[in-house]
């Protein structure tokens, strides 16, 4: 059972609109895919039935019978989602949902074990600083690496002639064409670590199979990528599923030149991460 007072429920069920018997915004079907990609859990499953069977009444009996440290790494997703799904609304985050959500963030750093300076805000880790991008350390093969390097080329021009939604979809796709150039090359690591996504029989799946959520969390998990980066690298991710037209109409996804800052140093601290740290 997680380590969840009464005063915390109420927070979070407030974040995530729970009242109703739902859950943010979620379908249902994209509210399995969610918690399956995050913890391998299948909410739907009868376990996790009570009362109405709704997606709050799953996910309350979820906090109920989970350790902390899977219900602090769920609240920890769901919270990234909300906070970017609001960032990027027309509305943005009212004053009192952003104090809310600093205290359900505490709570879901509490239960995974983190202190809540562990995270950066955005302002906070674009103030960092990273050496110019070089992918040489990173053991790429030839070909892939030419097409890496004149992809990062192509980022810093659209940066520079202010083009935030192609900097964004070139950034993505680059991290996650990195990422999976890692996991090839480290494929032991990659595939023993208990975050590896597998199939219905519970094999691990080919490495060319698995989705950038996937990799980043796995990259984080055998300590490749720092929690920071993880964070913001998740964020990258939604951003990058924008690149279908009638997603980002649906949206309402109109990306900044701020927006696309976040993303270019997204990549270039992954990029650092990797040629630093070795498995």
């Amino acid at each position: 059972m997680a380590n969840l007072s009464s005063n915390d429920k109420v927070k979070l069920e407030r974040l995530f609109g729970m009242g109703s018997g739902y859950v943010l915004d979620f379908s249902n079907r994209s509210f399995q895919e969610f918690i399956i990609t995050c913890c391998r859990k299948d909410i739907f499953n009868e376990r996790y039935n009570q009362g109405s069977g709704s997606k709050a009444n799953r996910l309350r009996l979820f906090w109920n019978i989970e350790l902390d440290s899977t219900v602090g790494k769920l609240l920890l997703e769901m919270l990234e989602y909300w906070r970017t799904q609001k960032a990027y609304s027309d509305s943005g985050i009212p004053k009192g949902e952003e104090a809310l959500y600093k205290d359900c963030l505490a709570i879901a750093q509490r239960l995974s074990g983190l202190s809540v300076k562990e995270t950066s805000s955005e302002e906070e880790f674009l103030q960092k600083q990273y050496e110019i991008i070089s992918v040489s350390a990173l053991n790429i093969d030839g070909n892939i690496g030419g097409v890496v390097n004149q992809r990062i080329k192509e980022i810093d021009i659209c940066m520079k002639a202010k083009a935030p939604l192609a900097a964004i979809f070139l950034a993505g796709s680059t991290l996650e064409g990195i990422l999976l150039n890692t996991a090839i090359n480290n494929p032991k690591a990659f595939n023993q670590s208990p975050s590896a996504p597998k199939d219905k029989g519970g094999k691990v799946l080919n490495l060319n199979d698995w989705k950038l959520s996937q990799l980043i969390d796995v990259a984080c998990e055998i300590g490749l990528l720092d929690l920071d980066i993880k964070k913001f690298s998740h964020s990258l991710r939604d951003f990058r599923n924008y690149i279908h037209p009638y997603e980002q109409a649906l949206a309402g996804f109109n990306p900044d030149d701020d927006t696309a800052k976040i993303c270019w140093q997204v990549l270039k601290a992954a990029v650092t991460d990797l040629s630093k740290t070795k498995i």
